[in-house]
């Protein structure tokens, strides 16, 4: 069974082809310029590849309310061109098979609990901190739907006493994307986080505002395992950090081992390396192939 994965990216689209045991049998990288130029090249290599069904899991916000007129689509996004465009209805018309669809970041948590390091785990959340800062929520053996999706990363952080950044979140400003995230590290030292990985003031406030976020999310989800990652966590020496502070700021409220005595073994990097996104996406369209079976 070939089943395609395409984690969509504002930057780039990677589209894979992989199989129901979790494996990668192929991937590539199509950079995201506009609808008319992306999609082409999706799907003339998703055509090429012959697969079974198509997952996504695609930058957003995305409509996920399969009642909706509008379910696939990605509503509004500061992406040139993409606000309304129907993901799904795109590649179902072009490919004739079926589609599953979610946010980049639930696919990412849903490969971890199908294939990685958080198998077993309910609830469990993935957080990617890059250009954006998002969380992808698995909890009673679903991804979390609501209105929309969950925003993990536009809850408000309180703003540490000697950082004058205003934030980069034209929203909220001073939610965990707006102080936390990749831009956030660029707009508050002027330059990007790779360039400042030997500054530890840097690194001591990002810890600081990631752990805020973190024990919120323990205290709302109860999580049994947190995956962690995005280009601003390859500065791995974060994670030391956020898990003492974590443990500090729970200050014992939360009396669990995992918390008390494995921090080590709960805040996490993906098991699956680089490759959550395209394979929870590949889940995502197993699953759309066995509701498309039952259907008949």
């Amino acid at each position: 069974m070939r089943i395609g994965g395409l984690e969509a990216g504002g930057t780039k689209m990677v589209c894979a082809v992989g199989n129901e045991k979790g494996e990668v049998l192929e991937r590539i990288s199509i950079p995201t310029l506009t609808p008319d130029e992306t999609f082409p090249e999706m799907i003339s290599y998703y055509k090429e590849k012959k697969i079974d069904a198509l997952g996504i899991g695609s930058f957003g916000p995305v409509d996920l309310d399969k009642k909706s007129l509008t379910y696939g689509s990605i509503t509004k996004t500061p992406k040139p061109g993409w606000s309304g465009i129907n993901f799904v209805k795109r590649m179902q018309d072009a490919l004739e098979v079926p589609v599953g669809f979610d946010t980049d970041v639930n696919a990412a948590v849903l490969g971890e609990v199908t294939y990685g390091a958080a198998k077993g785990c309910d609830p469990a959340i993935y957080i990617t901190v890059g250009t954006g800062v998002g969380v992808g929520v698995y909890a009673n053996g679903a991804l979390v739907h609501g209105l929309v999706h969950p925003e993990g990363g536009h809850i408000l952080l309180q703003k540490d006493s000697k950082d004058t950044y205003q934030g980069c979140c034209p929203f909220h400003r001073n939610c965990v994307e707006g102080l936390a995230s990749g831009p956030a590290i660029t707009g508050r030292y002027g330059r990007e986080a790779k360039l400042l990985a030997d500054n530890p003031d840097v690194w001591e406030l990002e810890s600081e505002y990631l752990a805020q976020a973190i024990v919120n999310y323990i205290m709302m989800y109860s999580p049994q395992k947190i995956i962690l990652w995005g280009g601003v966590m390859h500065q791995t020496g974060l994670f030391p950090m956020i898990r003492e502070k974590v443990k500090v700021k729970v200050n014992g409220y939360v009396n669990h081992p995992m918390i008390l005595q494995h921090m080590d073994d709960y805040i996490i990097p993906p098991g699956l390396g680089e490759n959550p996104g395209v394979l929870g996406a590949v889940k995502l369209g197993l699953s759309a192939l066995e509701a498309d079976k039952k259907a008949v």
